[in-house]
């Protein structure tokens, strides 16, 4: 069997990893150029791009923004799962926020601006703490602006005026005074069968994710149904089939959808040493119609991103049960450079394991994981 996967960077080398114990080769597409390379080295393989569809069983996609000429070509094939809709809803907040309006999935309160006419009394209407998301192409913090002020919407105007909102509206969302941010990665293959990971607690630093623990801390199981029914309901009403990820605000005991994203997502990392099966190889099998594995844990996990850095000190390997993932990239600033996972019995030992963790690393790239450690020791 064989997938073909569109994007070329860590995602699609995880998954071909996942896939090789099940005898499925895995090839990836270099967007950029087109061309099909191997996910590993990146080395351009021998095959054309419509070749490489022909001999696929299933394609898939390691990342949203995949150019949308290309995922029309590869919706044609019949081979591309998720579907070309649900890719496109991941990639376009405007297009999200009118699936999660069309299934009641509740969500942040929010209005969509192609117009700087349309700001005004927005501090009425949203309060004065908004943040400004582009609908397009922003990640990581990146295409973001935040308002804690009416005072400060004049000069966000300004810059606003600058912008094309007609081709990239804005979503503007009222800041909510939530308690923490989780996600649910859960998968759903071709015959519809469904499995959900445990829910994850995501701390992030400038709007960017660096610390995931799952399963998170004072999760009851009517907060994971929760999750799960919401999963459930985006997954059937998307005839979605893969691995979705659901960004979740937590409000006391509601839970809001703050984004999906429509592949395997970055606070699933913990899955490779942390369950049965890894997302990256539940995608494998859902894409290719195989039944789905255990998503049961091996205790508890956290992940680390290694973001903007590449002096780890490789001492960090002789710590028991902790597992580097460095994925050969050129350092830049706020790229993420790797990932390390760690799994103990408790929280309160993956506190411990953290600490000692801290050695080695140049802790300025680490800002969350002093205190995320202390808090899961004292737990």
């Amino acid at each position: 069997m064989k997938v073909l996967v569109y994007g070329s960077g860590q995602l699609a080398q995880m998954m071909y990893l996942a896939a090789a114990p099940l005898g499925v080769s895995v090839q990836a597409v270099d967007v950029n150029t087109e061309s099909v390379v191997n996910p590993l080295d990146k080395s351009i393989l021998d095959i054309s791009l419509n070749d490489a569809i022909t001999q696929a069983d299933a394609l898939t996609v390691e990342f949203e923004h995949v150019p949308e000429h290309l995922l029309k070509h590869a919706s044609n094939s019949g081979k591309l799962y998720p579907n070309i809709d649900s890719i496109l809803a991941g990639a376009d907040r405007v297009r999200e926020k009118a699936l999660l309006q069309a299934y009641g999935i509740a969500n942040c309160e929010h209005e969509i601006i192609r117009t700087v006419q349309q700001l005004d009394g927005i501090t009425e209407r949203l309060g004065e703490r908004i943040i400004f998301k582009a609908s397009r192409d922003g990640y990581d913090g990146y295409g973001q602006w935040r308002l804690t002020s009416k005072s400060q919407l004049q000069a966000l105007i300004k810059e606003f005026q600058a912008l094309d909102l007609d081709k990239v509206p804005l979503v503007a969302e009222k800041m909510l005074a939530f308690d923490r941010e989780i996600s649910l990665i859960g998968s759903r293959n071709k015959q519809g069968q469904i499995r959900c990971f445990s829910i994850a607690e995501n701390l992030h630093h400038e709007g960017q994710l660096h610390v995931s623990v799952a399963p998170a801390t004072q999760i009851d199981e009517s907060l994971q149904t929760q999750a799960n029914e919401i999963f459930t309901k985006l997954s059937e009403a998307m005839d979605y089939v893969g691995v979705l990820a659901v960004e979740l605000f937590q409000c006391g005991e509601t839970l809001l959808v703050n984004e999906i994203a429509p592949r395997v997502h970055n606070s699933g990392h913990w899955t490779q040493q942390g369950c049965h099966t890894s997302q990256f190889q539940q995608h494998i099998r859902a894409v290719l119609g195989l039944p789905l594995g255990s998503v049961g844990t091996y205790g508890v996990s956290a992940m680390v991103n290694i973001i903007g850095c590449d002096d780890i000190d490789n001492g960090l390997l002789g710590l028991d049960n902790t597992h580097l993932h460095l994925y050969g990239k050129t350092v830049r600033a706020k790229r993420k450079m790797g990932h390390i996972n760690v799994v103990a019995d408790s929280h309160q030992n993956l506190g411990a394991s953290l600490l000692a963790l801290t050695k080695f690393l140049p802790m300025t790239h680490f800002p969350q994981l002093n205190e995320e450690a202390k808090r899961l020791k004292n737990s």
